[in-house]
C-alpha cells in the first residue's frame, strides 16, 4: 500500500508531496519546494523517522517554487531524478526565476532523465501513470496511482481553481484541454492532491469548478 504525505514549503506556500510504499519502504519526493534548513530538517526527518529509501526525486514542472530543494535532494538521497523535458528552459534559468523574487537557490543538477508518459516508474509492486498536462508550462505532467486512487496534479488542477497561464510557455486553451481531456477521463472518485492548497476529487471539479464549467 502506498501512503502519501504533504508538506507546505517556501513563501508561495506550495505542496510538496513524499509517497512511498509501505511494504518495502521504496518512496519518492515529489516537487520539493523546502528553502531554507528549517524546512529541509523537516523533510529529512520525516524521510528518516520512517526509513524510506527515496528511489525517485519527480518535477511535475520546473517554476522554482516546486524545484527548490532539488539540488539538496539530489546530495542527500540520490535518487533517479526525472524533469520534464520541454520545461529544461525554466530549470536552466532556475536562478533568474529565483531572484526576480528576492530569493536565492542553488542550481538544480541536470536530470538523469526525462518524465514522459512512457516513464516506468514503480514503488514496489505498484506502478505509478504519468500524465501529459501541459498549459500551466509547456511541460508538466501529473502522477496518477491508481490502485490508490489519487493524483498529484501540480500545478494543473487546483481545488476550485485552475493553473495560471500568464507565465513563460503557458497556454490557456492548452491548460483545458488537459483538464478537460487527461485528468477528467479519471474516475471521479479520485483524490487530487494539487501543487498549492487543499485536496479534491475529480469528481467535485468536474461539478463545482467554476473554470470547468463551459
Amino acid at each position: 500500500m502506498l501512503v502519501i504525505k504533504k508538506f507546505i514549503f517556501n513563501l508561495f506556500s506550495e505542496n510538496t508531496y513524499v509517497v512511498w510504499d509501505e511494504r518495502t519502504n521504496e518512496g519518492m519526493i515529489i516537487d520539493p519546494g523546502c528553502s531554507d534548513d528549517s524546512e529541509k530538517t523537516a523533510l529529512e526527518d520525516f524521510i528518516s523517522g520512517r526509513n524510506i529509501a527515496v528511489k525517485y526525486l519527480i518535477v511535475t514542472h520546473c517554476h522554482v517554487d516546486h524545484i527548490l530543494g532539488c539540488k539538496f535532494i539530489m546530495d542527500k538521497y540520490s535518487p533517479v531524478y526525472l524533469v520534464p523535458k520541454d520545461d529544461l528552459p525554466l530549470l536552466k534559468e532556475s536562478s533568474t526565476q529565483a531572484s526576480a523574487f528576492g530569493l536565492y537557490m542553488e542550481t538544480p543538477p541536470f536530470p538523469d532523465d526525462y518524465l514522459n508518459e512512457n516513464s516506468d516508474i514503480r514503488l514496489g509492486d505498484t506502478g505509478v501513470k504519468i500524465i501529459s498536462t501541459p498549459g500551466h508550462t509547456p511541460g508538466e505532467h501529473c502522477l496518477y496511482f491508481d490502485k490508490e486512487k489519487f493524483c498529484i496534479t501540480g500545478d494543473v488542477l487546483f481545488k476550485n481553481s485552475i493553473g495560471r497561464t500568464d507565465f513563460w510557455g503557458g497556454d490557456y486553451s492548452t491548460l483545458l484541454n488537459s483538464i478537460k481531456n487527461k485528468l477528467f477521463a479519471l474516475p471521479d472518485e479520485v483524490i487530487i492532491y494539487p501543487g498549492h492548497g487543499e485536496s479534491s476529487k475529480i469528481g467535485i471539479e468536474k461539478v463545482e469548478n467554476p473554470f470547468l464549467q463551459n
